[in-house]
This record gives structure tokens, C-alpha cells and sequence, in this order.
């Protein structure tokens, strides 16, 4: 790059990636507009985790990520890793906490500050930010980008990030607009699909047992063999279940019925003793109150609204008889559905209940050292709007603050020949 050119590089998205992106950009001496369809940038930002803002985690391994190649994200991860991204934001006044499982948040608790602190860095840089400036198309002219923006403004752009996220949260205006984009400059695109979302259960006992927790574990199952496994809090719902380990599985789940394939889900409601201590122990607690009727007979063990529901999926119609009449095999049912209690996983919930996109631009098409596609020169691309996607924990805001920062610093750095200002 010749020091009389000052690259323009445009953003097309204000969520994190593209914020950050901006940032990086800017901080490495690029004149940086970022375009945002949105009447402010960092939506999405505000309901990370839980308004809290998950910014990253400490247990950042190449297996928390996923998609058609995961191992693309690994020199992004490795350019800004964990450890930058908490210094980056101590920098700018983020103080940090880490909490369970290697989860960082910022110490005030808001999702919000991690925003103000963006904000006033893109503003002290000098980026040029445009709200309300939705990106209808982008075409490639000899000496750049030309940007349409809806309304009919244009913008000239030596390099283009895009950064406009995937198809989760469309309220928060992730519509999946920018495949489009990709798509006319030649991208491929893999078929997104919902991730980090809710699972559908056709079962009709479901609105007797929603709103019931429990710390267990779950696992998908494909053809009678296990595809992935998660545990933790688990919650039914009216439409099926939910919670952080059903979560984690959703992205294999929507994978196999995206192919069409049946697929079960496998709930262990205890998961702490194993096949026999649990036989021993219900077998025992029988054996101490013969009088109590069955149902009865699980208050205090597990929720009392849930027994008779379970008590009948393991084939016991009578739940009200008492214990000492029970049999043997139907303790041994009753045992096995407590450890392996199956459904049928019939869909997911909908993108706007989704926290992430699975799928996207095609990653075999894209530079992972710099982020900038391979067929069409100084078009760049960062965030959820890619191939890859995190399990739950800071590992997408992880993705969108690295593949951001690789994007922002090559679209910046990138060579510029002489005459080719947009003059």
C-alpha cells in the first residue's frame, strides 16, 4: 500500500464482527464507513448472554466450533484469541469475570457497556457510522466496490467486510440478506439452518410436565447410533425442550433432519448413579414405605409433577397403587426410563427463537488467513455470516470478535496500487 492512499474499506453490518472489524480498520489507518440497515448498531450485542454479554470463554479448543470445515477457524482463533479479546476490552474498560464452564463476562453485568465501549471507539477513530442504510447491492468496478444502499445512496469502497450476520434473531435484523449479496459476486452458499435453539417433541403429556428442570443429560441419536451428548439444566416445554445441553445438541439434530433422517432424542433424568446404584436405590426406597402409593413414592426424589407421567411412559397405568405391589419388571422399567427416557425429535423452534445461524458462506471459497474470498479480490467477510458456528458459552462472539479483527486488519493493510483512490 502506498502511504498517499488511505484505503476506504465500507462495513456492511454493525453487529460484532462488523463493529469490530471497524475498529481494527480504523485503528490500522483505513477511512471506514459501516453501513447498518438497523436505527442503531450492536442489536444483537444486547442480548448475548442474557443482556449479560457473553464476551468470550477460557476454553477455547478448535472442537467448540462447528460447520462443513470447522478447522477454517483455527488461524482466525489463533490471530485473536481468548486472551486478546479480554485484553482488547480491558483496553477499552471492560473489566472481566469468569464464571462456570470458562464463561467471561463483563464485571458490570450489561451487555450494554460492551456496546457504549464500541461506540466511542468507532467515534474517536473517526468511523463514519449510517443507520437505517439497508445494502440492496454490491458491484464490483475497476477500481473498488460500489455499495446501493436502499433509497437509493451509493457508496465507493476500495475493500467490502461483510459482516451482516445469518438468519437467527431476524427481529434484531439478521434476515440473511447478505447470501444474496454473496451469492450475485459468486459466492456458494451451504444451506443455513437454526442452531442453539429449542427442540420440537410430538409427545401429548408435554403441557402437563412444562416448566419442569432438571440437571441431567441428553444425547441425539441417529440410527440407533449416539451422534452427540450434552448435560446439564434441562427444561420441558409446551412444544418440547429447552435449556443450554439441548441447545448444544440442536445444531446435530436440525443437521439430520435437515437430511431427512429420524431422529431421537435420549434424556437421562438421573445421571449421577450408575444402572445398578439406581436399581438398588428405588428398590431400597420401595422397600422402606411399602404403603406409599407409586407416584407418591418419588416426592422428594424427583418432581412430583413429572412422576406420573414418567411412570406411565414406562408402561405403569396404575400409578396409584402402592409400592409394594409393584413387581420387579416394572422396577426395572421404571429404571430404565429414568436413564433413557427417548422422544422423537419432529423440528426445531424457529429462527427467531434461534441464538445462532449453522451454515452460511461457504468457507472453501474464502482466505482463512485474511478472511478475504478467493473469487472476488477485496471482498472480505466476518462473523456469523460464514460457515462456522459455536457451541453455547462466548464461542460465537468469540468466532465474530476473531474472524472481525483478521477481516478489519487485511481489508486495511491489504495492498492498494496508485491510482486507484476512487477519486
Amino acid at each position: 500500500m502506498t502511504k498517499a492512499i488511505r484505503p476506504k474499506v465500507i462495513v456492511v453490518g454493525g453487529g460484532a464482527a462488523g463493529l469490530l472489524a471497524a475498529i481494527v480498520a480504523g485503528r490500522h489507518g483505513a477511512n471506514v464507513t459501516v453501513l447498518e440497515k438497523n436505527q442503531r448498531v450492536g442489536k444483537k450485542i444486547l442480548t448475548t448472554g442474557n443482556g449479560r454479554c457473553n464476551l468470550t470463554n477460557i476454553d477455547m479448543h478448535i472442537s467448540h466450533f462447528h460447520g462443513s470445515n470447522p478447522k477454517f477457524a483455527f488461524a482466525a482463533l489463533n490471530r485473536f484469541n481468548n486472551m486478546q479479546t479480554i485484553e482488547f476490552f480491558e483496553q477499552l474498560g471492560i473489566s472481566h469475570k469468569v464464571e462456570d464452564k470458562g464463561k467471561v463476562f463483563p464485571f458490570s453485568n450489561q451487555a450494554s457497556s460492551v456496546l457504549d465501549v464500541l461506540r466511542y471507539e468507532l467515534e474517536e477513530l473517526g468511523v463514519d457510522t449510517v443507520v437505517e442504510a439497508e445494502v440492496k447491492d454490491i458491484k464490483k468496478i475497476k477500481n473498488g466496490f460500489e455499495v446501493l444502499v436502499k433509497g437509493g445512496r451509493r457508496y465507493f469502497g476500495h475493500r467490502i467486510i461483510l459482516a451482516t450476520g445469518g438468519k437467527a434473531a431476524p427481529n434484531l435484523g439478521s434476515t440473511g440478506s447478505g447470501y444474496q449479496l454473496a451469492e450475485k459476486l459468486g459466492h456458494r452458499i451451504v444451506e443455513p439452518f437454526p442452531s442453539l435453539v429449542q427442540l420440537k417433541l410430538a409427545e401429548p403429556f408435554l403441557k402437563q410436565i412444562k416448566g419442569i428442570k432438571f440437571d441431567g443429560g441428553a444425547e441425539i441419536i441417529v440410527n440407533n447410533k449416539v451422534m452427540a451428548r450434552a448435560r446439564g439444566e434441562i427444561l420441558f416445554t409446551e412444544y418440547g425442550i429447552s435449556g443450554p445441553p439441548i441447545f448444544d445438541l440442536s445444531r446435530t439434530a436440525a443437521r439430520w433432519l435437515q437430511k431427512n433422517q429420524r431422529v431421537w432424542l435420549k434424556v437421562s433424568i438421573i445421571n449421577h448413579l450408575s444402572r445398578d446404584e439406581l436399581a438398588e436405590y428405588i428398590k431400597k426406597r420401595f422397600q422402606a414405605n411399602p404403603t406409599k402409593t407409586l407416584a407418591f413414592s418419588f416426592v422428594g426424589f424427583i418432581n412430583k409433577q413429572l412422576a406420573p407421567v414418567l411412570l406411565k411412559q414406562a408402561g405403569i397405568q396404575d400409578v396409584h397403587k402402592k409400592v409394594a405391589e409393584v413387581t420387579a419388571t416394572e422396577r426395572e422399567k421404571i429404571v430404565e426410563i429414568l436413564q433413557d427416557w427417548r422422544f422423537e425429535v419432529t423440528g426445531t423452534n424457529t429462527w427467531t427463537a434461534a441464538q445462532v445461524t449453522a451454515g452460511g458462506i461457504d468457507v472453501r471459497d474464502i482466505n482463512p488467513r485474511t478472511m478475504e474470498s478467493k473469487i472476488v479480490p477485496g471482498l472480505f467477510f466476518a462473523g456469523e455470516i460464514m460457515d462456522i458456528d459455536g457451541d453455547c458459552g462466548g464461542y460465537n462472539l468469540q468466532w465474530a470478535w476473531s474472524s472481525g479483527y483478521v477481516a478489519g486488519e487485511s481489508a486495511a493493510t491489504v495492498g492498494l496500487h496508485p491510482g486507484e483512490s476512487g477519486l
